[in-house]
């Protein structure tokens, strides 16, 4: 099963200088049919504003990964973080027990990012942040993990059963991916053009795939891709 979520049948909201669409129920946005995939959350497809952000406010018994696609966003916490995660790079909070944090764009052009959010599997575990630079050239034409609950990942570490995988494909590339038994995906083009299974997806669409033991995926168009793996 492939379910296409069209961008433009997204949720979302414009704040001024947060502009958001939702791929799941969050904040104001209500879909009782889009309320999570597996353990997958939240997906946020989110543009900042330049010198603005989201101030200091608190998570908790979250995983919480950050994929930063264009521009850049700048941490604090309340552990005594802080870093810079530029485009094409990726930040995660395990929040655990508890922690505030700030998240801005120091910028002075628009950042654009994907936020997502994962129920954790080691509720009140103490928390922790981390971010580490992935050149996309390292992912062309195949999915390299950038986040992962999984022993011997080369990646950071969160705190759940899923994996945070990145990918580039030329238009005409392919790649194919095995899906566990009774694991969830979920696919979002970036950029670009693709085709998952035959099924097609445009820019920031995004696909809930479940009973597809295997994936094979064909860029139509030059294609950026970001996919969570879960239970």
């Amino acid at each position: 099963m492939i379910d296409v979520r069209p961008f433009d049948s997204l949720g979302g909201a414009d704040h001024g200088w947060l502009k958001a669409r939702h791929h799941f129920s969050f904040a104001n946005y209500y879909d009782p049919n889009r309320m999570s995939w597996g353990r997958l959350r939240v997906w946020n497809d989110d543009e900042i504003a330049a010198k603005s952000g989201f101030p200091p406010h608190p998570h908790a018994d979250m995983e919480i990964i950050t994929y930063v696609r264009k521009g850049a966003i700048t941490h604090q916490d309340s552990m005594g973080n802080q870093g810079r995660t530029g485009a094409g790079d990726v930040q995660v909070m395990s929040a655990g027990t508890g922690v505030r944090h700030a998240e801005y764009n120091l910028e002075t052009e628009t950042t654009t990012l994907f936020q997502i959010w994962i129920e954790t599997d080691r509720p009140g575990a103490r928390p922790s942040w981390g971010a580490r630079p992935f050149p996309k050239s390292d992912r062309s034409g195949r999915f390299q993990v950038l986040a992962s609950g999984m022993e011997g990942d080369d990646a950071l570490h969160i705190n759940a059963d899923a994996r945070v995988l990145g990918a580039t494909l030329k238009a005409g590339e392919s790649l194919d991916y095995s899906l566990g038994e009774g694991r969830r995906a979920y696919l979002v083009p970036a950029e670009g053009q693709i085709e998952v299974n035959g099924v097609a997806l445009n820019a920031r669409d995004g696909a809930a795939i479940k009973d597809e033991p295997a994936l094979s995926i064909r860029a139509l168009k030059d294609a950026e891709l970001v996919m969570v793996d879960s239970r």
